[in-house]
């Protein structure tokens, strides 16, 4: 009896026990979810009621869960709820919900010590950005897990922009977007040199598509459509896909444009939505968990099944999910099997009612204990595999990079590009491989605009489609050639490479391109800004500067360029000079006449004293000897002074007659716009003509010499400027002109001009260059692009300038002046003035000899025969001029010649006349006068001839000069004198 009642009594104890032990053992979680998360809530519950139907991690063990709904918005409720949830005692709270509140519940578990599992929920499903980091006290302990991983958009968006090569963009994202979490995106792109713009979408899509169209003009909403062929959106996938529609239907994209949408939440029926409503490149990345495709060990993981509605990517259920339903599910599954652990080691600590509101409450003692078995152990679920690091993160985040290549066709397919993880970065490549590979196939329609050497007519075949030939075909025949693709080349209608008109539309080749008539605009076309606005540009082919073409100076023909190293007055002042010192010679000499004549004597009259200054002037010597001391001081200092005249008009006429083939003529861009003389111009609405325009009426890259052209361009109201480069040229070759345009052009120009009759200046660096144009957004500028690289790092590229640019050019692009294949040898007309100076003093001299001769005949006819009859000599002497024979010897000069066999005499003669029929002087009869052969010198000084006649003069008085002057008549006759007879009179001495 002692016995039943003992056991009995043990059976009570027992089942007492076993009563609080499965009172102790039910499992209490709280969720706290966002208003708007009802879809976390409905996965909520159906983890918690597979788990407590399983039994298969928690045995008989069974979960209940509280569950409070809040405003996201309201931090204060959520505090409150979370409040109320802990006075029930739960052990672990789980939430889903925006960073405003989760900085505040994190506040509260660390708090309270109840593990906190938040689920990042972004708001109406747009990217997430980093919550802020919620401030604590130090050595306190972070309760609180990231269940979702950390946001890695700025790093994704960035490896996918760097693969793309993208340097121009706009980041568009929706009003619920936080743009502070792609800052470091921003920053990223700044540093490294990419123009990104950024635009937020409106809720009311269409009102804002709307107002661009009332608001831009016709230019900025061409621009804004070139903004929009690269584009990344980061946006809900319903903003997205209205945002998509909207600029479709409006016509602000083209198949040519390529968008990327990042956000890791994009279902599969959201990516295939977005790839009907989009045209041309659609790029989506978004987050993917690694599952394998078989259903089964996708259903089954190692200690539980997965409920196939959620696992099964055949069920509708399963596609649907949210990726904040994933983390959901394998929450609660990371928390049973916490709880199972926990109760193997039977280190189960029970619950208690904790009170926020109370001062003196105390946290959980188990808390602790349940976070490190958290953060211990992880599980497979939907997301692949959840765990965690010592800091409380995910570290496991996948995403997958979606993408169609070009094209106008709506619904094309999708392929997976790449994946990347923080782990390895980017696994993959985004390059359009149909481009890659080859171009076959392709045909592309291609403008142009005649312009040599880049492109001109070969061939032009009546029937026949044009032949073409130039440099930019030669590149084009590379690429061509490379990729595999074909062509057809015309002519822009307008022959014009384009500008904005004022109604906003684009003419010419750029035109052809923003109309889209053509594919690709090859010609020499510059790349510019306000071109990269509206079309693409491959990367430069050669290199651009402007150059002024000017016709080569003609040597001018100046006769008389042997005068031109002195000055017209200084040649004045030489003549004066000549005239000066001659004058002052024939007064010094006159003042103090030479008593000992030396050597020949001739007559120092002022004739002959300007004579011998002529002569000693031009190093040719006289014929008149001065003795007196000033005469030849003055003499020696005119000497001196005609050495260093006669030496610098010698090195100066050299040096003229070189200086004179280089003319000072327009040498570089300053002179040409320095000068005011020649007039010069380009071609209207050009490259060329926007560039002197921008940079002379620009504030920030204003240049005074480009400021000086632009006014000098347009100083007659334009008239200079020119409709096509062919008449620039035209008018350079035919007047007075100078063509500013490409450099390249004008060298190619001046190099294939028969008569070499061009020079080109040009500037030194060149700050743009030559590029194949296309349509925005087109899929062949990269390829293009790479392989025009190609083409410069192997040389091909040089090699295919030589053909149009000769190193060994027959024209000198550079000299200013037509250049002569014989050198530098001076010509007939360097000396005609020389020759001219000469015709005319023998012309001079002619006139002078026939009006002497005319005056010595009729100076001869006045003279009568009988006076020669009456006291002169006999008719035989008469009839002969010049009787003496050729052996007779002539009178000596200075002494008295007599027979030797007469006797002398001391008696005074009489006058004896002999005339000199054979002297040449004119005037030079010599008269016999009385005097004492003794004393000569005491002849009168002022003895005087007045006449000399054909008769014998009587004796006179004679003046120095006029003495002077009979004594060297005297001289230049006596040679030719016959000598005197016994019977004739003795000759005075002189």
């Amino acid at each position: 009896m002692k016995v039943i009642s003992a056991l009995m009594l043990v059976a009570v104890f027992w089942s007492q026990e076993l009563k609080s032990a499965s009172s102790d053992s039910i499992i209490h979680i709280g969720a706290i979810f966002d208003e708007s998360a009802r879809k976390d809530d409905e996965v909520f519950r159906l983890a918690i009621a597979d788990l407590n139907l399983n039994n298969e991690i928690l045995e008989t063990e069974k979960i209940t869960f509280s569950v409070e709904f809040v405003d996201g918005n309201n931090p204060f409720q959520a505090v409150q709820e979370a409040c109320e949830l802990m006075n029930r005692g739960i052990l672990a709270l789980v939430s889903s919900i925006g960073c405003m509140s989760a900085g505040s519940l994190q506040t509260l578990a660390d708090a309270m010590h109840i593990p906190h599992l938040l689920i990042q929920r972004s708001p109406a499903g747009t990217p997430r950005s980093d919550c802020s980091p919620t401030s604590r006290f130090p050595g306190t302990d972070d309760y609180t897990l990231m269940v979702r991983p950390p946001v890695y958009l700025n790093e994704v968006i960035m490896q996918v922009v760097s693969e793309y090569s993208w340097q121009k963009f706009i980041v568009f994202y929706d009003s619920a977007f936080d743009i502070r979490g792609i800052e470091d995106f921003l920053d990223r792109t700044s540093h490294q040199g990419m123009d990104v713009s950024l635009q937020k979408v409106e809720s009311n899509i269409n009102m804002m598509i709307t107002s661009l169209f009332r608001t831009m003009r016709v230019e900025e909403l061409h621009r804004y459509r070139d903004t929009l062929r690269r584009a990344v959106l980061f946006m809900s996938p319903a903003t997205a896909k209205a945002f998509i529609t909207e600029v479709v239907e409006t016509n602000l994209v083209a198949f040519d444009c390529h968008w990327i949408l990042i956000n890791e939440e994009i279902s599969d029926y959201d990516l295939q939505e977005l790839v009907m409503k989009s045209i041309g490149r659609l790029t989506l990345v978004r987050q993917t968990f690694p599952m394998p495709q078989n259903t089964t060990q996708r259903c089954v993981k190692h200690n539980h099944r997965i409920n196939t509605s959620l696992c099964d990517l055949k069920n509708p259920k399963a596609q649907q999910l949210e990726i904040s339903n994933r983390y959901i599910y394998d929450s609660v599954l990371l928390l049973a099997n916490t709880f199972h652990r926990k109760l193997e080691d039977r280190k189960w600590h029970s619950m208690a009612s904790l009170s926020c509101i109370r001062k003196n409450s105390k946290p959980w003692q188990g808390g602790k204990s349940m976070l490190d078995t958290v953060k211990k152990f992880g599980v497979s679920g939907l997301t692949s595999f959840l765990e965690f690091t010592d800091n409380g993160t995910n570290p496991n985040i996948f995403f997958e990079i979606l993408g169609t290549n070009y094209g106008e066709d709506r619904g094309r397919g999708v392929s997976r590009l790449a994946t990347w993880d923080p782990v390895h970065g980017l696994n993959g490549t985004l390059t359009d491989r149909k481009l890659e590979n080859n171009m076959r196939g392709v045909v592309l329609r291609v403008a142009t605009v005649l312009e040599e050497p880049f492109v001109m007519v070969s061939e032009n075949v009546l029937g026949k489609p044009k032949k073409y030939q130039g440099f930019s075909i030669d590149v084009l025949d590379a690429l061509s050639n490379y990729l595999g693709f074909k062509y057809e080349i015309y002519v822009a209608p307008d022959h014009k490479y384009g500008s904005l008109q004022p109604d906003g539309q684009w003419n010419g080749l750029m035109g052809e391109l923003v109309f889209k008539r053509a594919d690709v605009g090859l010609s020499a076309l510059t790349i510019t800004s306000e071109r990269e606005s509206v079309v693409d540009f491959t990367t430069r082919y050669m290199d651009y500067s402007v150059g002024v073409l000017l016709r080569k100076a003609e040597r001018t023909v100046d006769m008389f360029a042997c005068l031109a190293p002195f000055d017209l007055s200084l040649w004045a002042c030489i003549a004066g000079t000549v005239l000066l010192v001659g004058i002052l010679v024939y007064l010094l000499n006159w003042l103090n006449p030479p008593r000992l004549p030396m050597g020949p004597v001739s007559s120092t009259t002022l004739y002959n004293s300007m004579w011998f200054v002529y002569g000693s002037f031009v190093q040719q010597g006289g014929e008149v000897p001065y003795t007196t001391l000033a005469t030849r001081m003055m003499m020696g200092v005119w000497w001196i002074f005609a050495l260093i005249v006669i030496s610098s008009y010698t090195a100066n006429l050299a040096a003229f007659l070189t200086i004179s083939r280089i003319e000072n003529s327009i040498q570089s861009l300053q002179d040409l716009s320095k000068q005011t003389d020649l007039p010069y111009g380009t071609v209207l609405d050009s490259a060329v003509y926007d560039q002197v325009r921008s940079k002379s009426m620009n504030p920030f890259e204003r240049d005074p010499m480009y400021s000086q052209m632009w006014r000098m361009i347009n100083r007659t109201g334009g008239d200079n400027n020119v409709e096509e480069s062919k008449e620039g040229i035209r008018k350079v070759k035919y007047g007075r002109f100078g063509f500013v345009w490409d450099a390249a052009v004008l060298e190619y120009v001046a190099n294939n001009d028969e008569d070499c009759l061009f020079y080109t200046v040009s500037s030194n660096a060149p700050d743009r260059g030559y590029g194949i144009a296309m349509q925005h957004g087109s899929p062949y500028r990269d390829i293009f692009s790479q392989r025009i690289l190609e083409l410069q790092q192997n040389g091909d590229m040089d090699i295919l300038k030589l053909k149009w640019w000769p190193k060994d050019s027959p024209c000198d692009l550079y000299s200013s002046l037509q250049t002569r294949q014989r050198g530098n040898a001076l010509d007939i007309h360097s000396f005609a003035g020389v020759f001219c100076v000469l015709a005319a003093g023998v012309v001079l001299s002619c006139l002078i000899a026939m009006v002497e001769s005319w005056w010595s005949r009729r100076k001869g006819s006045r003279v009568p025969s009988k006076e020669t009859q009456a006291d002169g000599p006999s008719a035989r002497q008469a009839a002969d001029p010049c009787p003496h024979h050729p052996n007779e010897h002539p009178l000596a000069l200075g002494g008295q010649t007599q027979n030797p066999n007469t006797a002398n005499t001391t008696a005074p003669t009489s006058t004896h006349y002999q005339p000199p029929a054979c002297c040449d002087i004119p005037c030079a009869l010599i008269v016999q006068h009385s005097y004492e052969p003794t004393n000569p010198s005491k002849l009168a000084p002022k003895m005087r001839m007045t006449t000399f006649t054909t008769s014998p003069p009587s004796p006179r008085t004679i003046r120095r000069s006029t003495w002077n002057t009979y004594t060297a008549g005297l001289t230049a006759c006596a040679p030719m004198m016959k000598a005197p007879t016994s019977s004739s009179p003795p000759l005075p001495s002189i």
